[in-house]
């Protein structure tokens, strides 16, 4: 049998907590089978998986996404190179949105902080194209 992990060499390996790798396992996210002691030991691979879920997490995917992700994954042997990128393959989109959501925040924070209007009905950046200003006047935000 191939060497098992502890939980405590898998937080070690991956700069993850103890409690977020049982949330893990909880979630269906990684597997782990006991010992006769009843302690949790982990496969290997368990250390690309929850590398995995760190990177989708930073990318912006919920861990129900994440799950639905992982479980394309090859169930018969430890997934490879090619299943992996596979897997991030469509992230690219996802992550070139966001950059340019926050390329038009940072060009909208000068002029927002500068003009001072706090007006909701002329303010790009809290009302763009007034759209509370579409649903009638008086408070919207409350």
């Amino acid at each position: 049998m191939a060497e098992r992990l502890t939980i405590g060499e898998v937080a070690a390996r991956t700069g993850v907590a103890t409690s977020a790798l049982r949330f893990y396992e909880e979630r269906g996210l990684i597997a782990s089978e006991r010992n006769g002691g009843g302690h949790r030991r982990y496969a290997r691979p368990v250390i690309r998986r929850v590398a995995f879920i760190l990177f989708a997490q930073r990318v912006g995917l919920t861990l129900e996404q994440i799950g639905e992700e992982l479980a394309r994954l090859p169930a018969g042997r430890p997934p490879k190179r090619e299943d992996w990128a596979q897997l991030s393959a469509g992230w690219r989109t996802r992550v070139d949105e966001q950059i340019a959501q926050l390329e038009r925040l940072r060009e909208s924070l000068t002029d927002c902080i500068g003009c001072g209007c706090l007006s909701l009905d002329r303010c790009a950046l809290v009302n763009p194209d007034d759209r509370l200003g579409l649903e009638g006047s008086g408070a919207r935000r409350i």
